[in-house]
C-alpha cells in the first residue's frame, strides 16, 4: 500500500513538472513572441487628417489617393518614413481594412479549427520573433505608420504593429511551408535587336492567389520618400513591400519565387529586399550589392532591368547563397526555377525543374519569343495573356502550365527607358492595361483637384477572350470548383463541359464522385485525367494514388 502511494506520488511530481514546463513554454512563447514598435521621436503625423474632396477622392498635404475610372487605386506618398506610413494608412485606411478582413477569411477557409488559428497564431508569432530584427529601421517604422490605421478587432491576433510587420512575410511563410503552386510567376525581357525600336520591354504576370477578394483592391502606389529615389509599386492596402516596381532612374524588379527547403527562423521577407533595391539602387551592381547584405528565408530570383545598364539580369537568392543570371543576349526568360552556374545545379532546382510547371512555361515562353520576331509592349502583353501549351496546344483554361494561368493578382510591363509602365486591369489580366509616366506624374507635386492621370494615348485594349463562349465557362468552371471545395452539390458533367480539356476537371470530379463513394466513375475521370498535360508530378502522384486505391478495392 505504502509502495503505491509512494507510486502515484511520483507521478503526480512528474506530471507536475511537466504541466510546469508546459506552462513556462507557453508564458516563454507568448513573450517572445511580443514585437515592441520602433521609438518614435515625434508622432505629431498622427494628428494629420485627410480631406475628403468626395468620389474617393482624399489628400493629405502633397499626397493624395484616389479610385481611378479603370478600376485601379492610385495613391502618391512622401515624406519620412513614420509620416508616410501614418498618411498611407489614413488615405487608404479602407482598404487597409478590408484587406487584412480579406486574409482573415481565407486564413479561416484554410484552417478552419478556432483552436488550431491559435495555435498557428503563436506559431507564428515564435518564428517571426526576430522579423523586426532583419527589417531596416525606416520600413519598421513605415509600416508602424500604416498599422495605426488598422482594424482594432484582431488584437487577439497580436497589436496592430505586430499583425502588419508579421504580413508583409505571409508569403515568404506561405512559400516555404507548402512551396505553393499560387506563386507560379513568369516574366521576361526584351532590348536591343530584340525589340522594335531597341528599347527595353519587361513584362511580368503575378500569379499569387489568395482568394478573389484579395485581387479587388490592386493599388498603383508612388513613393517619394525622404532618402533614396522615388518608385512606383503596385501593391495593396497595408503593404509597404514590392512585388513589381520601377524607380525614376529607370531600374526595375520583379520576384519569382523558386523552390526552397523549410526554414528554421525569420529573416528579411523578400518584398522588403525588393522594395529596398528599388529605393536605393539606380543599377544592377547596387541591386546585387543590396541583396548581397540582406539574409533571407525563402528562395527567389529578382528579376533586376536597367536602363542605366541597358540589360536585365536575374539576381538568385537563397537563404544561404546568391548568384547572378546574365543571358548575355538580348533577352531574357525567368519562371520558377533558377538558371544561374551554381543554384541551376543544385539537387532542389533540378528537382523543381523535372518535378514543377516551370520549365514548361519556360519552354513556351522562348517559342513565343521565336515566333513573335521582334518584340513590342503590345506583343509582350500578348505573350502574358498566353494560355496556350508548347506548340500552341489547347491545355485548358487555368492550368499552371499556361504564361496566363487566369489567377493573376496583376500584370505590368515596364519601358524603363522611357519610364513608362502599363497595369493590367479586371479580370487577371484580361482587361485593359493603362499606361502611367513616372516622369509626369512624379512631377505632378500634388493632386490638387480629382482628375485620371493615366495616359490614355497609350491604353492596351482588353483581350478579345472576354468576349468570347469559351470565357463564361471558364467563369462556370471556377463556380463549379468552388462549389466543390465548400463542400457543396454539383453536376459532374456540367463542370467537365465547362472545361474540357483541363486536366484538374477530372481530377475535381474524380474527387467528387470518390467521395460519394462512386468508384467506378471516379477511376473513370482519374483515367481520363492522365490523358491530359498535368502541371506538376505531384499532381500526377495524387491521380496515380486514387487509382490504385479505387483498384486495389
Amino acid at each position: 500500500m505504502l509502495k503505491r502511494k509512494k507510486f502515484w506520488k511520483r507521478v503526480g511530481y512528474v506530471l507536475g513538472c511537466i504541466l510546469l514546463l508546459l506552462l513556462i513554454g507557453a508564458i516563454y512563447v507568448v513573450q517572445v513572441s511580443k514585437v515592441k514598435p520602433p521609438v518614435i521621436k515625434d508622432m505629431s503625423s498622427l494628428q494629420l487628417q485627410r480631406t475628403d474632396h468626395g468620389n474617393g477622392f482624399y489628400t493629405i498635404k502633397d499626397s493624395w489617393f484616389r479610385h481611378s475610372k479603370s478600376g485601379l487605386f492610385e495613391m502618391y506618398v512622401d515624406g519620412p518614413p513614420f509620416e508616410m506610413g501614418v498618411i498611407n494608412g489614413k488615405l487608404s485606411k479602407e482598404l487597409v481594412v478590408r484587406q487584412e478582413d480579406h486574409f482573415a477569411e481565407q486564413i479561416s477557409k484554410l484552417v478552419p479549427s478556432d483552436f488550431q488559428r491559435h495555435y498557428l497564431k503563436y506559431l507564428i508569432g515564435f518564428f517571426n520573433r526576430n522579423l523586426d530584427k532583419n527589417v531596416k529601421e525606416e520600413y519598421l517604422e513605415e509600416i508602424y505608420g500604416v498599422s495605426e490605421s488598422a482594424s482594432p478587432k484582431y488584437q487577439y491576433l497580436g497589436s496592430n504593429y505586430q499583425r502588419i510587420l508579421n504580413y508583409h512575410a505571409a508569403h515568404d511563410i506561405g512559400h516555404a511551408v507548402q512551396n505553393l503552386a499560387l506563386v507560379g510567376c513568369t516574366s521576361f525581357g526584351t532590348w536591343g535587336a530584340m525589340s522594335q525600336d531597341s528599347t527595353m520591354i519587361i513584362g511580368r504576370n503575378f500569379d499569387f492567389y489568395v482568394g478573389d477578394k484579395f485581387a479587388q483592391d490592386k493599388i498603383v502606389a508612388f513613393f517619394n520618400p525622404q532618402q533614396g529615389h522615388k518608385f512606383m509599386t503596385v501593391t495593396w492596402g497595408g503593404f509597404i513591400g514590392a512585388v513589381s516596381g520601377m524607380n525614376d532612374q529607370g531600374l526595375s524588379v520583379t520576384i519569382n519565387a523558386a523552390k526552397t527547403a523549410l526554414p528554421t527562423s525569420s529573416a528579411t521577407p523578400v518584398s522588403l529586399v525588393t522594395r529596398e533595391i528599388l529605393q536605393y539602387a539606380k543599377n544592377i551592381n547596387e541591386a546585387i550589392a543590396i541583396a548581397k547584405s540582406r539574409k533571407m528565408f525563402v528562395s527567389e530570383s529578382f528579376l533586376v532591368a536597367s536602363a542605366n545598364d541597358n540589360k536585365a539580369v536575374i539576381i538568385e537568392k537563397t537563404p544561404n547563397a546568391l548568384d547572378v543570371y546574365d543571358p548575355h543576349k538580348d533577352y531574357i526568360i525567368c519562371a520558377n526555377h533558377f538558371q544561374s552556374p551554381s543554384l541551376s545545379k543544385t539537387e532542389m532546382n533540378v528537382q523543381q525543374e523535372k518535378e514543377s510547371a516551370s520549365m514548361y512555361r519556360y519552354k513556351r515562353l522562348a517559342q513565343l519569343l521565336d515566333e513573335n520576331g521582334k518584340n513590342s509592349v503590345q506583343k509582350t502583353i500578348n505573350i502574358l495573356r498566353d494560355q496556350k501549351g508548347l506548340n500552341g496546344a489547347n491545355i485548358g483554361m487555368g492550368n499552371e502550365k499556361a504564361i496566363n494561368q487566369l489567377i493573376a493578382h496583376h500584370s505590368v510591363v515596364f519601358e524603363p527607358k522611357k519610364l513608362i509602365v502599363w497595369v493590367s486591369t479586371s479580370p487577371w489580366q484580361l482587361g485593359q492595361y493603362v499606361a502611367y509616366d513616372l516622369k509626369k506624374i512624379f512631377a505632378l507635386h500634388g493632386l490638387k483637384d480629382n482628375h485620371e492621370i493615366i495616359d490614355s494615348s497609350l491604353t492596351i485594349a482588353p483581350d478579345s477572350f472576354l468576349l468570347t463562349p469559351a470565357y463564361k465557362n471558364f467563369i462556370v468552371f471556377r463556380t463549379l470548383k468552388q462549389r466543390i471545395l465548400d463542400g457543396g452539390k454539383v453536376d459532374v458533367d456540367s463542370l467537365i463541359a465547362s472545361n474540357p480539356e483541363f486536366y484538374y476537371s477530372y481530377v475535381l470530379a474524380g474527387d467528387y464522385l470518390y467521395k460519394q463513394k462512386n468508384y467506378s466513375a471516379a477511376l473513370h475521370n482519374y483515367q481520363v485525367a492522365l490523358t491530359k498535360v498535368i502541371a506538376t508530378k505531384q499532381e500526377e502522384e495524387h491521380i496515380r494514388k486514387q487509382i490504385r486505391k479505387i483498384t486495389e478495392k
